[in-house]
């Protein structure tokens, strides 16, 4: 790994670059994680099984045969089919583990430990550099110890899903994984907090990480709310449960969102609607007032703002430093002229994605550097580069060990 304590202000390009990733993950928690580092530098070498990870499937839609569930989630690796199964595969994924900074995995708890390759018993005194990180449901002990996690399960067990929806909905599922991707970057922000302690210390550390902590960490402020007046929260629809106005309104064009953070914005906000008299209520003084009263605000804003142009007025109150914007779909928000210029949207060889949302001053993304890769792609060229002869890949893929893609 690339010394990162160097004084030298031109250290690379990329602020991982120099750092090895064993990706042994599948699905959207530790893909999403490994993608992050792989836009920023880090070599990503992703092990699959000869299935592959599921969600090469999980569409349409599909490109080359992937689905886009993988493709968003995939760039900037290689992938190595690898049968860990047997102690052939363990061997060889030993052997790459001998150069790597990190190794992350979402097997099933206990899976390394009974193929005799766990931290503690083996990794720990092999390698000593390395920092180990397992993405698990819930963690290995407790009552819920071992058990599988998905993101919308772990959503209902952690009362996620009963503050999501409308009052009288029933608990909601939140449209995006925010649970899978959360743990992802609770799992980056895990890694680079070892690496940097790894520069003092010299050894490497086990993260032990679950989708049902992350969850709960994510859990902003109704855990907050319950620990001071030990209500446990419902469904509010659009509306903030500590925040008033905070909602979503219909104009005469178009819905509109509105988020009021303060009494000055509060008051701008009135003004720009025409409606000073509102801020003047004492009903509305501070936001706990209207927080209290929000049913007699809202009926007054709901009369007041349905007389306006949403998009106008939108413009009109962001230009008054009040935020609010209008209501778009996903093509809406990728198309908007803010996306093109936060350059959000990469483009190479038929490929389109989510850009990294990290923009340093000095050091910068990768882009797409390669492809999301076809299952196998890159099992000759990392082995190769892993000091295996030509010889001995060809009897490890005539046995079933590894597998190469073909073309």
């Amino acid at each position: 790994m690339t010394n990162m304590t160097s004084k030298n202000p031109i250290l690379g390009h990329h602020a991982l670059s120099g750092v090895k990733v064993i990706d042994l993950t599948r699905v959207l928690g530790g893909p999403y994680a490994t993608q992050i580092l792989g836009d920023h530098g880090a070599e990503i070498i992703k092990i699959e099984a000869a299935s592959g990870d599921e969600v090469r499937g999980w569409g349409p839609p599909f490109e080359r045969d992937m689905a886009s569930y993988f493709i968003n989630v995939n760039r900037n690796k290689k992938s190595v089919v690898l049968d860990l199964a047997r102690p052939e595969g363990r061997k060889i994924l030993l052997q790459l583990l001998q150069d790597s900074d990190v190794l992350i995995d979402n097997f099933k708890t206990g899976t390394l430990e009974k193929w005799g390759i766990g931290y503690e018993a083996v990794l720990k005194d092999l390698y000593p550099r390395l920092i180990h990180c397992r993405i698990s449901g819930f963690g290995e002990n407790g009552p819920l110890g071992g058990a599988p996690g998905y993101d919308a399960v772990v959503q209902a067990m952690t009362g996620m899903m009963s503050i999501n929806g409308m009052a009288n909905s029933g608990p909601v599922r939140l449209g995006a994984p925010v649970v899978d991707m959360g743990a992802g970057l609770y799992c980056v922000i895990g890694i680079l907090m070892a690496l940097h302690e790894r520069q003092h210390s010299g050894i490497g550390q086990y993260i032990d990480m679950t989708l049902y902590d992350s969850a709960l960490a994510l859990m902003h402020p109704h855990n907050a709310n319950y620990f001071l007046n030990k209500k446990p929260g419902t469904a509010t629809g659009n509306s903030h449960p500590n925040i008033s106005p905070y909602d979503k309104y219909a104009t005469a064009t178009n819905d509109i969102f509105i988020g009021i953070g303060n009494n000055r914005a509060f008051c701008r906000f009135c003004d720009a609607l025409g409606e000073s008299v509102i801020a003047d209520d004492p009903r509305f003084e501070n936001n706990a007032d209207r927080v209290v009263n929000r049913e007699a605000l809202t009926a007054l804003l709901t009369v007041a703002l349905a007389k306006v142009d949403g998009a106008v007025f939108a413009e009109t109150l962001l230009a008054a430093g009040v935020p609010a914007g209008p209501v778009r779909n996903i093509e809406e928000a990728l198309l908007h002229p803010q996306t093109d210029e936060r350059q959000m949207v990469l483009e190479k060889d038929g490929y389109k994605g989510i850009a990294s949302p990290i923009k340093f001053s000095r050091s910068r993304d990768v882009g797409v550097a390669s492809l999301p890769p076809r299952l196998g792609e890159h099992t000759y060229e990392v082995l190769r580069a892993a000091g295996l002869e030509e010889s001995q890949i060809e009897v490890l893929i005539a046995s079933g060990v590894i597998a190469q893609a073909e073309g």
